[in-house]
């Protein structure tokens, strides 16, 4: 089994050097200690959640702390291509499920999109505890799925800010069940950033459609099933990563 991974600040990243003995406090030690049980002698990974890492055996453990000794140390490299998948808000925890599954798939950015189906509205201290829920279940997939760069949750978007983005030239696909090219079959670049656009349970309006389309964006589809949407984004993630990442 892999080492399981815990997450530091990014200053605490700056000293990792081998042979160097590094402390995880707070709640990640606490998880470590008091739900891993996590003993002397196991191996774990610090990483900063930007790419840099650090992997070893714990030298002691404490109530709140242990201790780790660097035995190698490395900085992941970004993404020539990265992932964005804009995400509509949808009811019950189909959005965030999308969120969990999307980020052990490879994506490296998630966009909250308030489309106008969207029967979930983030606003005032509801949107703030929401957009922080989503936060916290991309931290914890980052951890379970081993992953040395965590995915950066966006500020919550409109159809406006998504057009813009489109049109500032990103490669952007919009997943539609009746659209006829399937992402599969779609030539990917080899840079630059790819958006995937997926709708709340009523789909993409007929408007925010054809602005998508004028702005720039293609309509694509998965295969012939009809995929919720919790299913849709990961599902478009792990068809990208085929084609690109998982060789």
């Amino acid at each position: 089994m892999s080492a399981p991974v815990y997450l530091v600040p990014t200053e605490k990243a700056s000293g990792w050097v081998d042979g160097a003995l590094v402390d995880l406090d707070g709640p990640e030690a606490r998880h470590a200690v008091t739900v891993r049980r996590t003993a002397a002698g196991e191996i774990i990974v610090l990483s900063d959640g930007a790419g840099r890492w650090a992997r070893g055996p714990v030298r002691s453990v404490g109530r709140d702390q242990l201790t780790i000794e660097v035995a190698e140390h490395g900085e992941d490299p970004i993404p020539a291509v990265r992932f964005v998948l804009v995400q509509a808000l949808a009811k019950g925890d189909r959005d965030e499920r999308a969120v969990e599954t999307a980020t052990e798939y490879g994506v490296d950015e998630v966009v909250p999109w308030q489309a106008s189906r969207s029967i979930v509205q983030w606003r005032g201290d509801r949107g703030m505890r929401s957009w922080a829920s989503w936060d916290a279940v991309i931290v914890a997939a980052t951890k379970q799925s081993r992953r040395t760069r965590r995915p950066v949750l966006s500020p919550t978007c409109s159809t406006a800010d998504l057009l813009s983005r489109v049109r500032a030239g990103s490669t952007a696909y919009v997943l539609d069940e009746e659209a006829r090219v399937p992402l599969a079959g779609v030539d990917q670049p080899s840079a630059g950033e790819v958006l995937l656009i997926v709708g709340p349970e009523g789909g993409v309006s007929d408007a925010e459609r054809t602005a998508f389309v004028d702005a720039g964006a293609r309509l694509v589809r998965l295969g012939p099933q009809v995929l919720r949407s919790s299913s849709a984004g990961p599902a478009a993630i792990a068809v990208l990563s085929a084609a690109t990442r998982w060789r």
